[in-house]
């Protein structure tokens, strides 16, 4: 089965926000293409998605365990660790941790990522006029 590919993008703190504003007041609409996830800096991005991360979601996403327990179990990682680990994954929406009789079962949204990093995205949003018109 093809990895499921997530576009993650790159963008300052002070832009993001300009960015939902501008999306909240309805002045923009996001394109299919642009990255739904955000990070503040390359430096977020890489301890999130580390190698050793990255191989996580690809256990998880072969192996399908049905509970943290039996995921700490087939990675070797303890509970307490995957449990933060995890819920990182889940703030930025790259796992679902479904509640299922006292037990969270994590469901990969995605184990492979494309980088959006080097441009001000969408210009045409960050640009002051755009900045005034989402602050209204």
């Amino acid at each position: 089965m093809k990895p499921k590919s997530i576009k993650v993008g790159i963008m300052t703190y002070e832009n993001f926000k300009k960015y939902t504003k501008a999306i909240a007041c309805g002045n923009y609409k996001p394109k299919k293409k642009e990255p739904k996830i955000w990070f503040e800096s390359i430096e977020t991005m890489s301890q999130v998605l580390s190698s050793r991360n990255v191989e996580l979601l690809k256990l998880i996403e072969k192996e399908k365990p049905q509970s943290l327990k039996e995921l700490a179990e087939i990675s070797g990682r303890q509970t307490s660790n995957l449990s933060r680990t995890l819920k990182t994954f889940q703030k930025y929406g790259i796992v679902d941790l479904i509640d299922n009789n006292k037990r969270k079962i994590p469901v990969v949204k995605g184990t492979s990522f494309e980088i959006e990093y080097g441009k001000e995205y969408p210009s045409s949003l960050l640009n002051s006029r755009a900045s005034r018109t989402a602050r209204t």
